[in-house]
């Protein structure tokens, strides 16, 4: 990231520690796993100067033109879609309801559509600028819990589709965070209800114990 002269001491050691994904992580066939390992995984935004980061804690894999559930299901290709044809590494944020953008890491290979929507993270820098961002006086869960309050809070939106998820400016990146596969928590995905067989997929991932999440369903493991 291009580092501003805005920025805190706190905020650059905060950047130096992180190493951001590279272009393999992201172009792997399974999207099923990618949503796993991207649990812990952190998001960094710097627009208009203002630093946040948060780290992911709930996703939810999409699988496709195979998959019910996603926009891409049956080799649905529009305007809003097209991006999710793209080499893995770019980001896809829809508008849901008209009202909440919600933000999407494209995965696999070009012409394979995966995608994996993040629902959920815990906020880590730049909380002030959160708070400012979504209207509330104070931190709590709901802050970055659910897939529109994360990205309102990051300052993702729509026009942000198609970004190299490695730019100076928007990326996901690790530090030396370390989790367990028994504080994994898997579920079914929420809302689409309207996948038929495919909505009782396991494709939801959560970290056990943490309460920036959104609520629990039927969980599988």
């Amino acid at each position: 990231m291009t580092v501003t002269s805005r920025l805190t001491t706190e905020e650059r050691q905060f950047l130096a520690s992180l190493n951001i994904l590279n272009e393999n992580f992201y172009t792997r066939k399974d999207v099923v796993k990618i949503a796993k390992e991207l649990l812990g995984k952190i998001i960094v935004t710097c627009f208009d100067e203002q630093l946040t980061a948060a780290r992911i804690t709930e996703t939810e894999a999409y699988n496709g033109i195979i998959d019910k559930a996603s926009h891409a299901y049956n080799n649905r290709r529009t305007k809003r879609t097209e991006i999710m044809y793209a080499n893995g590494g770019a980001a896809y944020v829809y508008l849901c309801y008209g009202i909440h953008h919600l933000f999407n890491v494209v995965t696999s290979l070009k012409d394979v559509p995966h995608a994996v929507l993040i629902r959920a993270a815990e906020p880590l820098i730049g909380i002030d600028t959160m708070l400012t961002r979504t209207h509330k006086k104070k931190l709590d869960y709901t802050l970055t819990s659910g897939p529109g309050n994360v990205s309102k809070a990051l300052g993702i939106y729509t026009h942000h589709t198609g970004i190299d998820l490695r730019s100076d400016h928007f990326f996901i990146a690790e530090d030396d965070y370390v989790l367990s596969n028994k504080n994994i928590i898997t579920a079914t995905r929420i809302g689409v209800n309207y996948a038929a067989e495919d909505a009782l997929l396991p494709y939801r991932f959560l970290i056990k114990d943490n309460k920036y999440v959104t609520k629990l369903p039927k969980l599988i493991g």
